[in-house]
């Protein structure tokens, strides 16, 4: 199997990345929306907006992607790293795309001076949890939601 890139996402991407974007949230049982998928995309970009994004590419071809941004907290000086979303084509995961994109994301935290990074996944999500038990410590935090606030 030929090797992959993970670099950071170029807007020239978006052809590429819209596919797996809405692969991402099939899986998640969530609806795309232009206007949930053109503010993402925008936010990107926006160097005024706390969202990153890095892609992994073999032959060209995007195979994964993360998002994440950078949030304040109350008991931190530096910032935290949020990994919000981490995606690897069903074709291509087991093969250190996942682990090689969340590595690019702590570089990117060290880098910008994060206390760390941390994220969610769904429960059922075994395949992606016995990776992330492999690079991470599971804090034991439950999330809890109230929606919709409109």
């Amino acid at each position: 199997m030929a090797t992959f890139i993970v670099r950071t996402v170029e807007r020239l991407d978006r052809e590429q990345w819209a596919p797996l974007w809405r692969a991402y949230l099939e899986f998640y049982r969530t609806a795309e929306t232009a206007e949930v998928t053109e503010a993402t995309w925008a936010r990107i970009f926006d160097p005024l907006e706390p969202v990153h994004a890095v892609v992994a590419a073999r032959n060209d071809e995007l195979i994964g992607f993360s998002h994440y941004l950078f949030q304040r907290s109350t008991w931190l000086v530096a910032a935290r790293c949020y990994l919000q979303d981490l995606y690897v084509s069903p074709a291509q995961r087991g093969g250190g795309v996942g682990r090689a994109l969340i590595g690019a994301v702590a570089a990117a935290a060290k880098e910008a001076g994060a206390a760390n990074v941390f994220w969610n996944t769904h429960e059922t999500n075994v395949a992606a949890r016995r990776l992330y038990d492999t690079v991470a410590e599971r804090t034991g935090f439950i999330q809890y939601r109230i929606e919709p606030l409109a």
